[in-house]
């Protein structure tokens, strides 16, 4: 979350995050239609999932696409953007604005591996996919699909649809296949490995794996993942190092360039950025706005530029957000949320109740709104986080007694960090190191700046417990700035 988090108006938005076969010969221009389309999604795009990242690892990634792009037939007829998220995914949008995510760039450990991201997000365009989907009004399975669930309301139908909602919009089984195939092809004409595609699969498994074991950080912040919309079963796996062995190249017969990509990923960011506050499992913490919360257990968080997106059982959702505190006073940013997020939209406003919640002054309230599908009830709880800002909760829930006994206890965890405990939240990077000859996969674990600390550097360099480490070996380590 940003320091200008605010309530977001959804956007339409045609995303391809991503398997369809065959040796099919495909003519792939970008029509004007496709480029004035990805032009005008991309700022939104970007403002939405973090902005873009910039410095040498963003060239590098467009220095990577491009030469993928020229091998699928795109030359010079593509934009690649590393966008500045630790959420693992990858997507493509009509004009060929294809999008690699930091927390992707972060797991994968190679060149060949990245390419082989990329070839398959070109395989998309190439295949024409997402004009397909567009033809299966796909637009309205997007933010817009809700519009009629909550009457009136934008901002109520992003709540309750879920922000991350943009992220699952999944090809067909068929396509994801085709593009795994033109995107195997595409990397050996390009000159890399194309049994990489099959190692980079395994990378999104072993995050899966190590996310599903640990339950921890990066299980709040990975939904949605490429990984999840697009199941990586051993067959996938499989199939990909047999489309691999049917180039006619014989594995590593093609480069990888692992270190010219440990070169390009040494220094990125890994994890939050600060601007953003950290999600740590349950637990939230800005160290710029020096605020702070905790979720009750089986909530997850995931972090967004603008807001933090809370998920509790039995279709509870929410959001934390927050804004500038008006001159008069905290009912004045009260009545302003209510006003945005309801738009019109018929409800009963209950009465606004004072209270002070560690120290913070704070109101809550309830709205229940009619929609189309029935009543909704909302709980709101904004707050006085002093300097000029307001903090807010909004909760979408079941009217329930276990809805609204968590609401409780997560509108009750909201607090101020002292200036010691902002500080010790810092920032973390990948710091790629040479092992030296007496150091074990277990003694350069103990350098991470993580919890699960060897399970987690193991992940992070596709590496089985029992593998020796060679003296100058270079991994990567995660480290604090």
């Amino acid at each position: 979350m940003r320091l200008t988090a605010h309530v977001l108006s959804p956007f339409l938005l045609l995303l391809g995050s991503c398997g369809g076969g065959g040796n099919k010969s495909y003519t792939p221009p970008i029509e004007d239609w496709e480029r004035q389309l990805g032009a005008e999604q991309h700022p939104q795009i970007l403002g939405e999932f973090g902005g873009s990242y910039q410095g040498d690892e963003a060239l590098y990634v467009a220095a990577v696409g491009e030469r993928v792009a020229a091998a699928a037939g795109l030359p010079r007829q593509c934009t690649f953007t590393l966008v500045n998220t630790d959420v693992v995914n990858a997507f493509a949008v009509p004009g060929c604005y294809i999008y690699v995510t930091r927390g992707l760039l972060g797991i994968v450990n190679s060149e060949a591996e990245l390419a082989s991201i990329l070839a398959h997000e070109a395989g998309h365009i190439v295949a024409d996919h997402s004009e397909r989907q567009q033809k299966r009004s796909l637009w309205r399975s997007l933010g817009v699909y809700a519009v009629g669930l909550v009457t009136g309301s934008e901002s109520l139908t992003r709540i309750a649809g879920r922000a991350a909602a943009l992220f699952t919009l999944r090809y067909s089984r068929k396509q994801e296949y085709e593009a795994d195939d033109l995107g195997i092809a595409t990397m050996a004409k390009a000159g890399y490995d194309p049994y990489a595609a099959a190692d980079m699969f395994g990378a999104l498994a072993r995050n899966e794996h190590f996310i599903a074991q640990t339950s921890g950080r990066d299980e709040a912040s990975s939904i949605p993942e490429w990984s999840r919309t697009h199941p990586l079963t051993e067959n996938r796996i499989g199939r990909a190092r047999e489309t691999a062995a049917a180039s006619g190249f014989a594995e590593g017969a093609l480069p990888e360039d692992k270190a010219a990509f440990l070169d390009s990923v040494d220094g990125l960011l890994y994890g939050d950025d600060p601007e953003q506050g950290f999600v740590i499992g349950r637990h939230f913490a800005h160290p710029m706005l020096r605020i702070a919360f905790t979720a009750p257990p089986g909530f997850t968080l995931t972090n967004s530029p603008a807001a933090i997106l809370i998920e509790g059982s039995d279709g509870l959702r929410g959001e934390f957000g927050g804004g500038r505190l008006p001159a008069d006073g905290l009912e004045t940013y009260v009545s302003g949320l209510v006003a945005r997020l309801l738009e019109g939209a018929a409800a009963e406003i209950g009465p606004p109740t004072r209270s002070l919640i560690n120290g913070v002054p704070a109101i809550i309230l309830t709205v229940r709104a009619e929609t189309e599908a029935g009543a909704i009830h909302l709980s709101i709880a904004a707050y006085d986080g002093g300097n000029g800002r307001a903090h807010h909760f909004v909760i979408i829930s079941p009217p329930t007694r276990a809805a609204d006994v968590a609401i409780i206890e997560l509108f009750g965890t909201f607090r101020l960090l002292s200036p010691r405990q902002a500080a010790a939240l810092r920032p973390r990077m990948i710091d790629v190191v040479a092992a030296g000859p007496r150091d074990t996969a277990a003694s350069l674990a103990a350098r991470m700046a993580t919890d699960h600390k060897l399970a987690h550097f193991l992940m992070l360099n596709g590496r089985s417990a029992g593998a020796p480490l060679r003296a100058g070996e270079r991994v990567k380590i995660v480290a604090s700035r």
